[in-house]
């Protein structure tokens, strides 16, 4: 029996040993999603204790208590409800999740930044508690920006809403001990959902941002273009949307200021009309990012807010969202056409919350290649409630099946936690060991050479030159 976690763990093989010690492991991380906060990281935030770190605002493992029967307030907060009765509640939880990529991203991360190689369980959390916590006091070495730098991260992409003053990433350009380069995503989701309770007031934002009345639907473009040029000269080379439908509908610009007009005035769209809007106004922006040079995302198919009473009760954000299952083929394909005929297809990267999407997503993309660009159109990563062992492995043989694996821009956190760069380690190695198991099987050459730089590539050099953070 091969011990827990060791060395070698996830890799099966020698060529994937090698593969990843000798490739893998210490190539730089560029993490073009997530959901980091710039003001922490330009306060360099620390940490009272465990649960801060790692319990607050972690809904994968908020998710897990409650399946174990935690009380939601041992996995929320409540009041009177301390620190560590919270960690104790996980602790006593994690037991239970063996075969849970949790399971795996708990001990890497007690490992990988404290040093902490016990096995969490209810008993010997007290002292896993004073040991981590023991460190965290401690004047240097964890606090944000040390968990990053010892990380090995070049580059985070936050993600940041148009209407967003950027004010902490223009802070920590000018940090001079501070080489990562922290950079926004421009995410107009607020922009397109204009059936939200959020729309009208995220519209007050923007007039704010760009110190004018937004009154009708040309001053909405031009006050989003405007801002895409703002982040633009912040760093920003990546757009992000979450399509939780995804739909097409065509319309006239006439049509789509119209439907913005009736929304503007407090009424409520129809559900065609939604589309129509949704489409034409992200027709616009496509041609914006395809000018400015950047990479667009698109995530879709994920149903959130599936829990009402909770969601009145704890917001988004909190757990309670799942898996989507309306159809992405044929509204994907009228969208990228759509750019494609004006020669206004900007790089995209595509990911679908629904794994059995994966063969429509990659088979699609394929039709949209070219101009020159390696691997312009990608098959995103294994994303969310997919980012476990056996998803990554899906998405990686679908890739590989229908496209060009060699041009994978690789691995992201899409996380909040500072603490999750151990999920671009969890990659690696189930990216390593899948290559060395064809090496081994007879299936692709054994030349070390080759396939060192294939995962070199995938691991970091692919997404250095996808995104050009560095031309800027």
């Amino acid at each position: 029996m091969k011990p827990f976690m060791d060395e070698n763990f996830l890799l099966s093989n020698k060529t994937a040993e090698r593969l990843y010690h000798e490739y893998a492991a210490n190539e730089p991380i560029i993490d073009y999603h997530c959901h980091l906060s710039p003001q922490e990281i330009w306060e360099n935030r620390s940490y009272d204790n465990l649960t801060q770190v790692w319990l607050y605002g972690d809904h994968y493992k908020w998710r897990a208590m409650r399946a174990n029967g935690v009380e939601e307030r041992l996995v929320t907060g409540g009041e009177g409800v301390g620190d560590y009765e919270r960690f104790a509640a996980f602790a006593a939880a994690v037991p239970k999740t063996i075969g849970n990529p949790l399971y795996h991203w708990s001990h890497l991360e007690l490992r990988r930044y404290f040093g902490v190689n016990e096995i969490l369980n209810e008993a010997n959390a007290p002292v896993i508690w004073e040991k981590v916590n023991a460190k965290l006091r401690q004047p240097e070495g964890f606090r944000v920006r040390d968990l990053i730098v010892k990380s090995n991260v070049e580059v985070i992409c936050t993600t940041d809403d148009p209407a967003d003053t950027l004010e902490y990433h223009l802070k920590i350009k000018q940090l001079e001990d501070f080489k990562v380069q922290v950079l926004p995503s421009y995410r107009p989701d607020k922009a397109l959902e204009i059936n939200r309770a959020t729309f009208l007031p995220w519209i007050g934002r923007l007039e704010q941002a760009v110190g004018r009345k937004v009154a009708d639907y040309e001053g909405l473009l031009s006050a989003l273009e405007e801002r895409a040029e703002f982040f633009h000269e912040t760093g920003c080379r990546v757009s992000d949307h979450a399509l939780d439908v995804m739909g097409y509908a065509d319309a006239t610009r006439e049509e789509a200021a119209a439907i913005f007009a009736k929304a503007l005035a407090g009424n409520a769209v129809t559900d065609e009309e939604e589309r129509k809007y949704k489409t034409h106004t992200l027709l616009f922006l496509g041609r914006i990012y395809s000018r400015l040079g950047w990479s667009m995302q698109l995530h879709i198919n994920a149903a959130r807010n599936n829990n009402s009473r909770m969601f009145d009760r704890l917001g988004p954000d909190t757990g309670y969202d799942s898996i989507g299952d309306s159809a992405v083929g044929g509204p994907l394909v009228r969208l990228l056409d759509a750019w494609e005929k004006d020669g206004e297809l900007p790089r995209t990267i595509v990911y679908s919350l629904n794994p059995t999407h994966l063969y429509v997503l990659g088979s699609a993309i394929g039709s949209f290649q070219g101009g020159g660009i390696p691997g312009k159109m990608q098959l995103g990563s294994a994303w969310w409630f997919n980012d476990t062992r056996d998803g990554m492995l899906e998405q990686l043989r679908a890739l590989a099946n229908l496209g060009l694996l060699g041009r994978f821009v690789g691995m992201l956190t899409d996380s909040r936690s500072f603490l999750s760069y151990t999920r671009h380690e969890y990659f690696r190695r189930i990216l390593c060991n899948l290559i060395g198991e064809w090496a081994e099987n007879g299936e692709v050459p054994g030349d070390m050479e080759l396939l060192g730089g294939l995962v070199k590539d995938i691991c970091y050099g692919n997404a250095k030159r996808y995104f050009g953070f560095d031309a800027q």
